[in-house]
């Protein structure tokens, strides 16, 4: 998305990327994060996967890895049960927080986790920072169905966000759809309890004032039955309703197929309907999965991170480690900076309780213990 009062100063990235992935995060850890991302990387051989983690763990999963992996030693990682900040303090040495450290001295152009949600963006913004001009960064997630996915933001950064956040979620959500998706100038929506433009509290009404002066494509308000009907590319929320959708979208998707499964076994008609309708019912299955969006980008930090499920198997890490390298290439962070920079709202946010963001002083992050909250649990869609 080119600012409006001047040239695109962010190209994409013409060549290999370097993508660092903690590759001990999540439910199944190194067995099959390793795997996934040898997958990605031996279909790309223009990129490098830098894999985090203990060398003793990682060394017997890397006799066969191509030429284009290294790894890089971690001895610890964070529990998905632990307590993200203290647990960041308490380890020095866990394997996201090495991984993240790896973009922040230009060593890596982007990191993956399907690890600790809470600590994945704990440390983005610990280490990396926020972009100068955001006010907080939010994660987004590509939501399924129809021809293509919709980009949902904010699903478990900010449950307390304020207009002017949710006017620059929508920014992000379009740069991300724009350039990460191939969406021709996505149309963007507030969720809300109305279609008309502005309905909804103060807050939702003052998002739209805001974001109505920007040269976004926006179209005002969509209700939770819109979802599934592409009218917009990128709908924004708060974290709260927005990690209610998507836990109400995979909780439903799963109620339906175990419905259908139980009708098709349940008698000999059943299970002869089931193989006359195979076909069908393989290519709606598709449409519902999730592992081929690969995972949430946390947008507004000075980096590319991409947090996925925490149930990932191989197939989703090596669809996450695409998407990453596709914003890496496509320099995601830096068109964010660049629009919000030059958007009419830049000057409220840099003017917001929060300020203008990290922006130069990633040197001296905030506290651990000042992180933002999340809402977002390790059932991620």
């Amino acid at each position: 998305m080119t600012p409006p009062d001047g040239p695109d100063t962010a190209p994409p990235i013409r060549g290999g990327v370097r993508i660092a992935v903690d590759a001990v995060g999540g439910d199944h850890g190194a067995g099959e994060v390793v795997p996934g991302s040898l997958a990605y990387a031996r279909a790309h051989p223009e990129d490098t996967v830098i894999l985090v983690g203990p060398d003793a763990v990682l060394a017997p999963l890397l006799r066969d890895r191509p030429a284009n992996v290294r790894t890089v030693h971690a001895a610890e990682v964070v529990g998905m049960h632990e307590q993200p900040a203290l647990a960041l303090r308490e380890k020095k040495d866990a394997s996201i927080l090495v991984a993240t450290d790896l973009v922040r001295k230009g060593e890596a152009d982007a990191v993956v986790t399907a690890g600790h949600t809470g600590a994945g963006m704990a440390a983005a913004v610990l280490r990396l920072g926020r972009l100068r001009g955001v006010d907080r960064p939010a994660l987004a997630v590509q939501m399924v169905g129809g021809d293509r996915p919709f980009v949902l933001l904010d699903i478990g950064a900010n449950p307390d966000s304020t207009a002017e956040n949710l006017a620059q979620y929508a920014r992000m959500g379009a740069i991300f759809s724009e350039r990460v998706l191939g969406v021709e100038r996505p149309r963007v929506a507030l969720l809300s309890i109305g279609e008309e433009k502005g309905k909804g509290d103060a807050r939702i009404q003052r998002a739209t004032e805001l974001i109505d002066a920007t040269d976004l494509n926006f179209i005002g308000n969509v209700e939770g039955k819109d979802l599934t009907l592409q009218v917009a590319d990128v709908v924004v929320c708060d974290a709260v309703l927005g990690n209610v959708v998507i836990k109400f979208f995979e909780g439903l998707s799963q109620f339906i197929f175990d419905l259908l499964r139980s009708e098709f076994a349940g008698s000999l008609r059943g299970r002869l309907a089931y193989l006359l309708m195979r076909p069908s019912i393989g290519r709606i299955r598709k449409v519902f999965d999730y592992e081929l969006v690969g995972g949430s980008p946390l947008l507004g930090v000075r980096g590319v991170v991409i947090i996925t499920h925490g149930r990932a198997r191989r197939r989703m890490i090596e669809h996450a480690v695409r998407i990453a390298a596709t914003a890496a290439r496509e320099r995601v962070p830096e068109r964010i900076a660049e629009s919000i920079s030059t958007g009419p709202y830049a000057a409220t946010a840099a003017s917001s309780p929060r300020g203008a963001g990290d922006g130069d002083a990633a040197a001296a992050p905030p506290a651990p213990d000042a992180v933002p909250g999340t809402v977002t649990t390790e059932s991620r869609s």
